[in-house]
């Protein structure tokens, strides 16, 4: 009697696993998310006992991969046992399936980390910029300044500005992911409605979302989003956001 692939996964990992076929693969959905939320999902193709990601890590990056990227790219396909194939991640399933779909799994999430590496330079080296800014301005900040909001949740906000006139608290949105912009605003946004009691204060106090426009990930629902809650500005009109700061 031949057990299905559905039927092993069922009977092994079956808790944590959902299985169903589509367009002659085997769709297994597993519990194991993208850095943006999305389901990492992997197909099996049952004529070949080939279990790959389509391309789709890859393709969540949206970006070529540096040399420090690449070279830790290689170290997780050597790690895993898994090849990579015209942009695909993919393992040849021999005895153990269950062992096969973690295997390529944990390599899935490894390689989709990889944005991290880009993200932590981008924002390292904007948010270093903008504190050349203020020092040009003789204005006073503090970075990386921890608020607690209404909800008990405490905030970690880039920059705290403090002006004669007003003070301010800057967050910076920035990355090289289409799929992190998502959650980056939907955090930010989460941030100043969370924190809206302090513009309530008798010290007057303005948000700034401040945008990275050197990538091309924001949509106008972004800044739009945004807008609603707090004042938007750009990173290639620096003059907008001393503006915004000292008025």
């Amino acid at each position: 009697m031949i057990t299905s692939p559905c039927q092993i996964i069922a009977e092994t990992i079956g808790q944590l696993y959902t299985c169903s076929e589509v367009n002659g693969f085997v769709r297994i959905r597993t519990p194991y998310l993208y850095p943006d939320g999305d389901v990492i999902d992997l197909f099996l193709k049952p004529e070949t006992q080939t279990l790959t990601d389509l391309g789709e890590t890859l393709r969540w990056l949206e970006q070529c991969l540096s040399k420090k990227q690449d070279w830790f790219l290689q170290d997780i396909l050597v790690t895993y046992g898994i090849e990579l194939y015209e942009g695909m991640l993919l393992v040849r399933v021999r005895d153990n399936l269950a062992e096969s779909i973690t295997r390529l799994s944990q390599g899935a999430i490894a390689t989709a980390n990889l944005w991290l590496l880009n993200r932590s330079r981008l924002i390292g080296s904007l948010n270093d910029e903008i504190a050349e800014l203020l020092d040009e301005q003789h204005i006073p900040y503090e970075r990386d300044v921890k608020l607690m909001g209404r909800s008990g949740r405490s905030w970690l906000i880039d920059f705290r500005t403090r002006h004669p006139r007003r003070s301010a608290l800057v967050e910076v949105l920035t990355t090289g992911n289409r799929g992190a912009a998502n959650g980056k605003v939907n955090n930010t946004v989460a941030t100043w409605v969370d924190l809206n009691h302090l513009l309530m204060s008798t010290e007057p106090l303005r948000f700034i979302s401040l945008f990275d426009d050197s990538v091309d990930v924001w949509s106008d629902s972004h800044i739009s989003q945004l807008a609603e809650f707090s004042e938007i500005c750009y990173a290639s009109k620096p003059e907008e956001l001393i503006g915004q700061l000292v008025t």
